[in-house]
């Protein structure tokens, strides 16, 4: 039985969405501040955390940030404000998914199984690689087996998803995906979710490794048509 956590301070919503994703199968713990979200993921394991962006005190933001430096699981971020910035930011942020409020607890409950599915393939596809497999070109070097990317001997720190975009492009070099094939390929959701954050990991991506993000020797953009990497 996975293990979630849910950091809302509106305990209404809170006990909601644990009625049904427990009705689903899944274990869950509330907890109601930010500085509480990240007490219980040191004191507890979880598969995936939801979390609420508009929290007392330190944030959703700030929350994100700090569990991107100590875990590698899935976090939804769920929030009342539709404006793209907080999207934006989110994603940028390393989220997985940002839903907006009002939501359905169908919906919910979806996202978590999609979010959830996705990660457990994606830790299996790499379990399996063979230790020691290194791509590289042109000063990029990606280590598959231990997930780490370095640009010139200096390594840079990307999100799981920012990992796996990159990825995936390198092992199909020169060959040009649309935003919905690639975020069906690494998100692994046809009928939810958003395609435009794989414009926002994108740029993130190339904030990290491109000497000139404006001006990209690795991930290109095809007007029209999509990204590629470049080799």
């Amino acid at each position: 039985m996975k293990r979630l956590l849910i950091v809302e301070d509106d305990q209404s919503i809170a006990n909601l969405q644990k009625d049904y994703l427990e009705l689903s199968g899944y274990s869950v713990r509330i907890v109601n501040n930010g500085s509480e979200g990240l007490k219980a993921l040191a004191e507890e394991e979880f598969g995936l955390v939801i979390l609420d962006i508009m929290l007392p005190g330190m944030d959703g933001f700030e929350v994100l940030k700090t569990i991107r430096e100590q875990e590698d699981i899935p976090v939804l971020l769920v929030s009342a404000r539709a404006d793209e910035i907080y999207k934006i930011n989110g994603l940028g942020l390393g989220a997985d998914d940002y839903i907006t409020k009002p939501f359905s607890s169908g919906e919910l409950v979806a996202r978590v199984n999609a979010h959830l599915n996705k990660f457990e393939r994606m830790k299996e596809r790499f379990g399996k690689k063979e230790v020691g497999t290194v791509l590289s070109v042109r000063g990029l070097e990606i280590q598959k087996d231990s997930r780490r990317v370095f640009v010139n001997g200096s390594e840079v720190m990307l999100t799981q998803k920012e990992f796996e975009l990159l990825l995936f492009l390198f092992q199909h070099a020169n060959r040009v995906f649309d935003k919905e094939e690639l975020f069906e390929r690494i998100w692994g959701m046809e009928a939810i979710g958003d395609a435009s954050t794989v414009t926002v990991h994108i740029a993130r991506i190339r904030e990290k490794i491109e000497k000139t993000p404006s001006k990209p020797q690795y991930i290109g953009t095809v007007w029209g048509a999509g990204y590629r990497f470049m080799v």
